[in-house]
């Protein structure tokens, strides 16, 4: 089957929402400039990266040798250090896209001839190699993470190259491809692995497209067809070379990369969560490009385990921090979540290409969910601290002297030594606009599945069409589309109905529209002119949302969401000891959006109920004759992405009802 739906490029997009506006601003102006300034080593209180360090002693030895170097010259850092850097430039790219600066670029030239400084004769270039054993290159495909260094070096290429028609970087990126395809693939005497951690396989797919070449393509294929097959290649290499099984002890073993059985023979989602999700949305590329059926069948059956069985209400999803990894099927802790930050964004990388087998509702509801919840609540709303694990309960206290929560913070971070997520959020928050709606030229199809204010241009079969949108999303459910066409024009536009819409209204003119209602879309299929206005009203009451009883942690318990926000509570609002607070069985909630309060929230209000311990002993843990005294409280609820913006203290966002 040929799936034809392609996504926006960034180029063609304008956002002006007064809700992603904000938060991309603050990715150009605070999270850009902090994040060069935490890659040179320069945040006081921070953990070092010494990223520029290790590129610029690497450019030393590949110019003047190994002995031209004095004093410390190893690599520093984790083995993957080399990828913070080339997230940075894709969130630079992203951003000179939609904001033109000169001083910006003429920075990340001067990285890029870093980067390229530091490439050897044969296109190789990993500084932990360079700096350490050169000779022992690709003999750790499974832990060393080079492959997954080319990756991103190869995402973030592909997007400068996009944005500002320069190639130097692109060229790179290339030439450290090619060395790799000349040392791993099928053919007698090359390597017959495949990374061990993925996302190589969707960024051979962005620089197939980039450039046309099918060597990239093949190289893809390849990554996602060897992988797991018999004989295990993790477990080849580990003898050969005599590295560290880490996790074959374990109940993970070699699925703690997704390799220990064929990609097709895997129905849930297990191992390491990031890796899993970049894994994944290498394969939907792979079998989007080559129609391949069984491919897109694993893809559909592996979604739906995760979306279904293993993701918070948030979005987060890998709920365990044994491994970083997927649990089991309703296993959803609030307070011991691992529930990385990068976890949430590869979840959103993935649910944009599910979308291109084709629209459906229940995809793009999760992509806004993770997007409003689990992704924007990894960093603080100045931009300059960010969370790596992301909780839906804390307790403070816990978390500092009881060792099951040593890896939740209570505060966002300065920055980490392991400082995967902070680019990452910013390389996906930068192209935002890109996620808002896909196109289908050759059935003439135009899909909106966020209410992203700005102005798309996108390309049909016969001519162009711009798609100028208007919100006041999440706070309010009113959203208008202007369409401009060079000329009239036949095609159908599908406009998302979200799960969550209790009752919606369709005016195009002016007038009431009955609109075809598809897998979560509603379709209006005419022939558009210039300037036809198309108004979509819809309710999306506070409501109170139930775990399915599975769900171990969750029974009896609910959560407040409105449209695709969650809310929680924090000490601040609502006192300390929130587990003793309950909410009434049928609230009547209050809403207030307070503009100054947290770049500007609604807050929700409602009756609730507190249990008193003033009766209690405290020197008496149990009792069967002290009876349950509450007291009437309000419970004050805010969007669960902007906790801990204030003061530290505690939050969940379950509450007992």
């Amino acid at each position: 089957m040929a799936y034809t739906m392609t996504n926006l490029n960034i180029g063609r997009t304008r956002v002006d929402d007064s809700f992603w506006g904000k938060r991309m601003e603050t990715v150009r102006t605070q999270m850009i400039p902090y994040q060069w300034k935490a890659l040179n080593n320069q945040i006081q209180g921070a953990e070092p990266s010494w990223c520029i360090r290790n590129f610029r002693l690497a450019a030393q030895v590949v110019a003047k040798g190994k002995d031209s170097l004095t004093g410390d010259c190893s690599q520093k850092g984790f083995v993957f250090q080399d990828s913070d850097l080339y997230k940075w430039l894709e969130a630079v790219s992203y951003t000179l896209a939609w904001h033109p600066d000169k001083e910006l670029e003429d920075l990340a030239d001067s990285a890029i001839d870093l980067i390229a400084s530091a490439q050897m004769p044969d296109g190789y270039l990993d500084t932990l190699y360079i700096l350490g054993d050169i000779e022992k290159r690709f003999t750790n495909l499974k832990d060393n993470h080079e492959l997954y260094c080319l990756g991103h070096m190869v995402e973030s290429a592909v997007a400068y190259y996009s944005v500002t028609g320069k190639d130097k970087y692109l060229n790179v990126a290339r030439r450290f491809t090619d060395c790799v395809s000349a040392c791993i693939g099928s053919e007698d005497g090359k390597i017959h692995g495949y990374p061990g951690h993925p996302i190589l396989e969707m960024a051979l797919m962005s620089l197939y497209e980039a450039t046309g070449q099918k060597s990239y393509l093949n190289l893809a294929c390849y990554f996602i067809n060897q992988r797991g097959q018999n004989p295990l290649f993790f477990e080849a290499e580990d003898k050969k070379f005599g590295n560290k099984d880490w996790w074959g002890p374990s109940y993970l073993g070699y699925q703690y990369y997704q390799a220990g059985l064929p990609l097709r023979s895997q129905d849930a989602a297990q191992g390491h969560a990031v890796r899993a999700l970049y894994l994944y949305s290498g394969m939907a590329d792979v079998a989007r490009e080559t129609g391949d059926e069984s491919l897109v069948n694993a893809c559909k059956t592996l979604f739906r385990n995760i979306t279904t069985r293993q993701m918070y209400i948030t979005g987060n999803v890998g709920q365990c921090s044994f491994g970083e990894s997927f649990s089991l099927d309703y296993d959803l802790p609030n307070d011991l979540i691992y529930g990385e930050t990068c976890a949430q964004i590869a979840l959103v990388f993935l649910c944009q290409r599910m979308l291109r087998f084709g629209i459906n509702g229940r995809i793009s509801d999760v992509m806004e969910k993770a997007l409003y919840n689990g992704v924007l609540s990894g960093a603080s709303l100045d931009g300059q601290s960010f969370f790596y694990v992301n909780p839906l309960e804390v307790v403070p206290e816990l978390t500092k002297k009881a060792q099951p929560y040593v890896h939740v913070k209570t505060e966002r971070q300065k920055w980490f030594g392991c400082a995967c997520c902070p680019p990452n959020f910013a390389r996906l928050v930068s192209s935002i606009g890109s996620y808002v709606n896909s196109v289908d030229r050759e059935s003439n199809v135009i899909a909106t599945h966020l209410f992203i204010a700005g102005k798309y241009d996108l390309s049909l079969k016969d001519s162009s069409v711009s798609v100028e949108i208007d919100s006041a999303f999440p706070w309010k459910g009113l959203v208008k589309i202007l369409f401009h066409t060079e000329k009239e024009l036949r095609f159908a536009y599908a406009i998302r109905k979200p799960s969550y819409v209790s009752s919606y209204s369709l005016k195009l003119n002016g007038k009431d529209f009955n609109a075809t209602e598809k897998d979560g879309y509603l379709y209006i299929n005419r022939t558009f002119t210039e300037g036809d206005r198309l108004e979509f009203k819809m309710d999306f009451p506070v409501r109170i949302v139930r775990a399915n009883p599975l769900v171990r942690e969750d029974v009896g318990k609910v959560a407040v969401k409105a449209g695709p926000i969650v809310y929680c509570l924090e000490e601040q609002d609502n006192g300390k000891d929130l587990h003793l607070l309950r909410i009434n069985e049928n609230p009547d909630f209050t809403v207030c959006f307070e503009p100054e309060l947290l770049n500007g929230i609604n807050v929700i209000k409602c009756k609730g109920k507190r249990i008193c311990t003033e009766n209690w002993d405290k020197d008496s843990l149990y009792s069967s004759d002290c009876p349950i005294i509450e007291k009437d409280v309000t419970l004050t609820f805010i969007p669960y992405y902007a906790w801990d913006n204030r003061m530290p203290g505690e939050m969940r966002v379950w509450i007992r009802q």
